[in-house]
């Protein structure tokens, strides 16, 4: 195997593509990709959060436009690991997933079959909605 990758290694001066061309040229996509991903996050990051004025919004983006590589690292870097934003995001998610286990299928058809005497629905809506309900 060894003898095969200096083989390879060798044939570097020529114009044919070979096997560590095409693989050096994956290896440098890859780390293009990362680098344009993480640098659309840290736009998309900057814009959403509210604990920045715009002045130092327009600040940092001036920077990762004018200073890419420098300015994602020292961005990343200078970031609070939690903001008050993110705390207010994480409560809501908490507040829906307890709201939303609290509902049980037996309170989801009690709620139907008072719709239904009520008359707000129909016979045939009741055991529509009653079907999708229990499956």
């Amino acid at each position: 195997m060894v003898p095969f990758l200096f083989a390879a290694c060798g044939a570097l001066d020529d114009d044919k593509i070979g096997f560590w061309d095409v693989a050096w040229s994956m290896v440098v996509l890859f780390f293009w990709f990362m680098f344009i991903w993480i640098f659309i996050t840290l736009f998309a990051d900057i814009f959403r959060r509210n604990d920045m004025s715009g002045a130092s919004k327009a600040i940092w983006l001036v920077l990762l436009v004018v200073l890419p590589f420098l300015g994602s690292l020292i961005y990343i870097l200078m970031r609070p690991k939690v903001t008050a934003q993110d705390i207010q995001q994480m409560t809501r998610a908490e507040a829906g997933m307890k709201a939303a286990s609290q509902v049980s299928t037996a309170d989801e058809l009690t709620k139907l079959g008072q719709l239904k005497a009520a008359g707000a629905i129909s016979a045939e809506e009741y055991e529509k909605l009653k079907a999708k309900i229990i499956a």
